[in-house]
């Protein structure tokens, strides 16, 4: 039973999203007596977000069903100079038109798990350009920079990390926690803001902006991070050999988003189902208990829930039934990627145009272990010409992934 006052830090501590907070006690109390604006910030750097900022999407929609404010930040400012957190190397400077362009296509996607309005717990989409690009230099020194230490700021692992690759750190990249912490003690002015949330790696960030929301205001403001989400092998959650897992469904079929889901490892179903559905969480103990075949009732549930909840219940529906036909008739959903073929194609060009393979070296490979198949027969040669002859083919790339050649 969690000690916790508030139904919110109830809700994040039951279903796994705490890795970190500043005061613990006092958010607690915070939230028990008020209504608690709270905010986390998201790149501009591209037109569609990923399933690897979805647990944050769903921190947000998890504070505003406790009966909290949402703020969403998009760093249309600080996406000018780049997050250098655990980064490599400098990012790619963006222009502004793009920027612009990102921040109206990120909104589409908020809109689906937050709901946006004037109330006193609708979820507000805030701009930090609005302060950042009106910022003086030698008044934000003279203001703003004299609370922050450099020996700190060297201290915090996202810097580390590059410093002891000897790997280049601009000025501008340093810059970014100064920034960021910035906008917390903004967002606190204008928005009476009082908690940041994020993923781990941003909690030296966050830090900085309770800190000097308490130096330069003397106000009290809180910090929640989550853990890294990863597989039950360790990787990444949403790396995949294709790239990325987008949200979008412009950048990402429906299909293919909810099959991510549905090829979760049975170890992770039931972490996935308490951080990415809204399923109670007795039927998610109920699905997690599930053994042997039984457990992919459990992962259907999931690639329904989650697809639901970002593309719609028209998609998932439309997605599970594809899977269905594929899978359970052999037979081809309509959801599946297709590829136009006049006369015929080379099998290995054929694993590639449907985007199972990135290179004809790993296709080859994947015909040399037995891992192709056309109309369900498995390929022993690469040289294989598919003919057409005006009928549709299915192309499958092991057992869960399978395309069509249609003919033109």
């Amino acid at each position: 039973m969690s000690a916790y006052q508030s139904d919110l830090l109830r809700t994040l501590d039951a279903r796994g999203y705490i890795h970190q907070m500043t005061d613990a006690a006092g958010l607690d109390a915070l939230a028990a007596k008020q209504i608690v604006p709270g905010y986390i910030g998201f790149d501009a750097t591209a037109p569609s977000l990923h399933v690897g900022n979805l647990v944050s999407i769903m921190l947000l929609r998890r504070l505003q069903q406790a009966g909290h404010k949402p703020i969403v930040l998009m760093g249309g400012g600080t996406s000018k100079v780049g997050d250098p957190s655990f980064k490599d190397e400098a990012r790619k400077l963006l222009g502004e038109d793009t920027i612009a362009s990102n921040i109206a296509s990120i909104r589409r996607i908020f809109e689906r798990f937050l709901s946006f309005g004037d109330g006193a717990t609708d979820a507000v989409l805030v701009d930090n350009a609005e302060w950042l690009d009106r910022i003086e230099y030698l008044p934000f020194l003279r203001d703003i920079g004299r609370y922050f230490s450099v020996n700190r700021m060297l201290s915090f692992d996202s810097v580390k990390l590059r410093l002891d690759r000897e790997q280049s750190l601009s000025f501008l990249e340093f810059n970014y926690m100064i920034l960021q912490g910035y906008d917390f003690l903004e967002l606190s002015r204008r928005l009476g803001c009082r908690l940041q949330m994020g993923g781990s790696d941003q909690w030296g960030n966050i830090v900085n902006g309770v800190d000097l929301a308490r130096r330069a205001d003397g106000t009290e403001v809180f910090a929640v991070t989550t853990p890294l989400i990863t597989n039950a092998d360790g990787s990444k959650m949403g790396k995949t050999v294709s790239g990325a897992v987008w949200l979008h469904e412009d950048q990402l079929p429906h299909y293919d988003y909810w099959q991510f889901w549905r090829n979760t490892d049975d170890r992770d179903v039931g972490k996935r189902l308490r951080l990415f559905t809204d399923l109670p969480l007795e039927e998610i103990e109920r699905l997690e208990k599930l053994e042997g075949a039984e457990i992919n009732q459990a992962k259907v549930a999931l690639a329904d829930a989650a697809t639901a909840m970002c593309r719609g219940a028209a998609a998932a529906a439309s997605a599970a039934e594809t899977a269905r036909k594929t899978f359970d008739e052999g037979g081809a959903g309509e959801d599946l990627p297709t590829m136009p073929v006049p006369q015929a194609i080379n099998i290995v060009d054929a694993l590639i145009g449907l985007g199972f393979c990135t290179s004809k070296g790993e296709a080859r490979r994947l015909i040399a272990g037995g891992g192709a198949r056309v109309d369900g027969e498995k390929v022993a040669n690469e040289l294989l010409t598919i003919r057409m002859a005006g009928n549709t083919v299915r192309v499958s790339a092991g057992k869960k992934h399978h395309g069509l050649l249609t003919p033109t």
